[in-house]
């Protein structure tokens, strides 16, 4: 029997379809937003009832924060800021790695209706000035060693320095270091101004996997919103302690360190790089159960499983989350048969969904091979054909469209290419081609503008990866569309060969050829020491395709 919802659509309880409106709706627990329009994230983190004790531990050097610091030390932050002249929808700069104070600033500055913009610490000079000059920070928090990357932003920006070091004190544009302001006592007579949800929080940068990177804008709602959705998830009844690998500038580290995990109460050990073995000896050292990650680390746990289990004590994990792509069979399995009391999740989200739509939270739902897994909650999903605009059933594929509290305001000062991402009913475009089965997961088959148009024929990467990564001499794989005078293009590989392999190009193609219909072939094949790709884990093909063609 079909499910009544209370607007009266009828609605598939098996794949959450409603055929009135071609809308699939989430079929997890929804969650409800604070009845108090008026209340920034940070306060509503900060008022979330949990027993937790230890917030944040630095793996290098074992320092920490308990909750009573933490919360203490956002306070004497905010309290500093509001006195250096820092208001509402003033835009703050964090340039800085991996780091237990990381979620001090970010607190800190939405606390006050500030807006925090990160950016990556492997950034040029060059593509750091660029974001300055689209956000125009007040100010910037950042190391010492990062400092000569912002002195040449053409802005004489004042910088905060995380870390205390004399000589970079010495520079020029350095206000004070964080310590000192950590050290201040938290003002409880100040007026702050009115926050509400609807004001803007974040101005973080998409990765710009396709094209240049944009700033999304994303408020307070959008992000309490996805808070709600991590406690849910992961709101069990154990000890959870998080290992931090993933990049907090980035969504997928924003939202579960620097603030979702802090409401039910977590420990998150977090390491200021990532380096396997400093990852595996934290695990062990500090007994921790959750591993949230990206799937060629995933692949790399895998293949070298014996030795790294012969040399560290990982009986302590409970679960591993990958985030950034759908994982094969053959990676799952191969990860149930080496760690057999480890539940393997996954999760599917952009910067414009503020890191959440949809997920598996369950080894029986990641084990659906190949999904990013059902509609997180209080989501709403269409597929779309992308030449008609008509919105399709289950088990046709077309653009994935999103809606819910979660999705984006728009891009900074870009109203062309917000209007292009966002439709005026709040649906997001997320350029991705995807599917729905009968029983509500979702399919990524690959990126919209990433198919290869082989005379005619669309070729998706994605496939051609999966295939490539089922090869006992490939580590990792990116496929990328060559130019071509008759065909328009054909698919180009890049391979990434193991360890003392001699695979040869022509066994590549042939590799594929045997297992796909012609137009799907692969007729170039180059080999290469690494597939560049983002923190979230997902393949710089721009970066691919610039390296391909250099040459023509």
């Amino acid at each position: 029997m079909p499910l009544t919802q209370n607007n009266g659509f009828q609605i598939d309880p098996r794949s959450g379809f409603c055929r009135c409106n071609s809308i699939f709706y989430s079929k997890r627990k929804p969650y409800h937003l604070p009845p108090n329009y008026c209340i920034d994230v940070t306060t509503f983190i900060s008022s979330q009832a949990h027993h937790g004790k230890t917030a944040f531990i630095d793996a290098s050097t074992g320092h920490h924060f308990s909750f009573v610091d933490l919360w203490k030390a956002v306070d004497s932050v905010a309290t500093s800021l509001f006195e250096m002249g820092v208001r509402k929808g003033n835009v703050i700069l964090l340039l800085s790695p991996n780091s237990i104070f990381f979620p001090v600033v970010c607190l800190s500055v939405m606390s006050l209706g500030a807006v925090i913009t990160t950016t990556n610490p492997l950034n040029t000079p060059r593509e750091i000035a660029t974001q300055i000059a689209d956000s125009k920070p007040l100010f910037a928090f950042t190391t010492s060693q990062l400092v000569p990357k912002l002195v040449n932003s053409n802005r004489n920006l004042p910088i905060i320095l995380i870390d205390d070091h004399d000589s970079a004190k010495a520079q020029a544009n350095i206000l004070t270091t964080l310590s000192e302001m950590m050290r201040k006592e938290p003002s409880r007579s100040r007026v702050r101004e009115r926050v509400n949800m609807d004001d803007t929080a974040t101005l973080l940068y998409s990765s710009g996997t396709t094209g240049a990177s944009k700033g999304v804008v994303s408020s307070h709602r959008n992000l309490i919103a996805m808070v709600q959705t991590i406690v849910g998830r992961f709101n069990e009844d154990r000890e959870h302690k998080y290992i931090c690998t993933v990049p907090m500038f980035h969504i997928y580290g924003l939202a579960m360190f620097a603030t979702g995990l802090l409401a039910p109460g977590s420990t998150i050990i977090v390491l200021p790089k990532f380096e396997i073995h400093e990852m595996l000896s934290a695990i062990e050292r500090y007994r921790a159960t959750d591993l949230p990650l990206v799937p060629p680390i995933l692949v790399a746990l895998v293949n070298g499983a014996d030795e790294m289990k012969s040399k560290y004590d990982l009986s302590s994990l409970q679960s591993v989350v990958s985030g950034g792509a759908p994982l094969s069979k053959e990676v799952i399995e191969g990860f149930v048969e080496k760690y057999q009391k480890v539940r393997i999740l996954q999760g599917y989200g952009l910067t414009e969904s503020t890191g959440v739509g949809a997920s598996t939270d369950t080894l029986e739902e990641s084990r659906r091979y190949g999904t990013a897994g059902l509609l997180t909650s209080s989501m709403e999903a269409k597929i779309v054909d992308p030449e008609s605009g008509e919105a399709l059933p289950m088990n046709q594929t077309g653009e994935l469209w999103l809606r819910g509290p979660t999705i984006m305001k728009g891009y900074f000062f870009n109203a062309e290419a917000t209007s292009t991402a966002l439709d005026s009913e709040g649906w997001l475009r997320t350029g991705d081609l995807c599917y729905v089965d009968d029983d509500g997961f979702i399919f990524v088959i690959d990126r919209l503008k990433e198919l290869i148009k082989y005379k005619g024929y669309q070729v998706p990467p994605a496939e051609l990866e999966a295939l490539l990564l089922t090869h006992s001499e490939i580590s990792d794989a990116a496929v990328i569309p060559f130019p071509d005078k008759e065909a328009g293009q054909f698919p180009m590989a890049y391979v990434v060969r193991k360890a003392r392999s001699s695979l040869s190009e022509s066994a590549v193609m042939d590799f594929v050829a045997r297992q796909v219909a012609p137009y799907k072939r692969i007729q170039r094949v180059a080999f290469i020491g690494a597939i560049p790709r983002n923190p979230s884990g997902k393949i710089l093909r721009k970066d691919l395709i610039k390296l391909a063609t250099s040459k023509l």
